[in-house]
């Protein structure tokens, strides 16, 4: 038998389901929780427990209210192919089966229905949608106009978003925890040099530095790395020593604060000399100490 192309078929094939398709592929049915698995190939990894929380109270209240959709994997099981915030929310809510449309798809079919489910609603992070994507392409030998057709995005959207994982690991998991956004990352990846990468990195958590000047700070870099020269001492530009502002004097008085005071200091300082002291501490008793501390200079 001829294998099925599901990516041939479209969206609407792959993601829209009617209350009335109950014939044909599909079908819906109240399936047990407890006969459902996960699809190992869901893009989504991340799922934030206070939302599912709140998720399963209303689930509690109202029921589900859009069935999930699976397939049948063998007599006692089915796969999840959308839908697993809702499965994960009705097992906290305590529920025993689950309103489920039933579809009949082929292993490669799933792969692309749990990957354009979630991106349709956008519930990936960048990293989880730009890995996604490299699975799609890896999976279905496709060029990245190909899934461009098959996804709905525009194809510079699909290479933006697969040059993340070009960047450090350590990055990565920035974008991913959300700790910089995606115009902080795309302006990463465009300075090829993994020890930048990571020091501007840095340097964008210390100081909370914006897109543009980020943007700013990577243009300088490409600049000075284009005037080249034969000297690698030479090659280290404005824009890395502005990465690099924190010198070894700086981290030096960081470690002298912190023992001094007996807590981790923050010490943040630009490349104009410009930055603050943060002293934190953790109990009102601490905070007592350290003013003892500042009494005892005053004296």
């Amino acid at each position: 038998m001829a294998k099925k192309n599901a990516l041939g078929r479209g969206l609407d094939a792959l993601i829209t389901f009617n209350d009335t398709e109950t014939q044909g592929s599909s079908s819906i049915n109240e399936v047990e929780l407890s006969k459902i698995v996960r699809n190992p190939d869901q893009p989504r990894r991340d799922f934030d427990e206070e939302s599912l929380a709140e998720l399963a109270v209303s689930i509690k209240k109202i029921g589900v209210i859009q069935p999930v959709t699976l397939r049948k994997v063998d007599d006692d099981a089915y796969q999840i192919i959308a839908g697993e915030r809702r499965y994960r929310a009705s097992l906290l809510a305590g529920l025993e089966t689950i309103p489920a449309y039933i579809k009949s798809v082929e292993d490669d079919d799933v792969i692309e229905m749990a990957l354009v489910e979630n991106i349709q609603r956008e519930d990936l992070n960048a990293i989880e949608i730009a890995l996604a994507y490299q699975n799609l392409i890896d999976t279905f030998s496709l060029t990245q106009e190909q899934l461009s057709e098959r996804v709905g995005k525009k194809r510079v959207t699909i290479t933006n978003y697969l040059r993340l994982l070009k960047l450090p690991a350590e990055v990565q998991m920035g974008v991913k925890d959300k700790k910089i956004d995606m115009g902080h990352a795309r302006a990463l990846v465009t300075m090829n040099d993994p020890v930048a990468q990571l020091s501007l990195y840095n340097l964008i958590l210390q100081e909370s530095l914006s897109v543009r000047k980020v943007e700013n700070i990577v243009r300088e870099f490409g600049e000075e790395k284009a005037k080249g020269g034969s000297d690698k001492s030479k090659k280290k530009t404005q824009a890395q020593n502005s990465v690099s502002s924190l010198s070894e004097d700086f981290a030096s008085l960081k470690e002298h604060l912190s023992d001094y005071f007996k807590t981790d200091v923050q010490f943040n300082c630009n490349k104009q000399g410009k930055g603050k002291i943060t002293i934190p501490f953790q109990s009102p008793r601490e905070l007592e100490r350290i003013i003892g501390i500042f009494d005892q200079i005053k004296k």
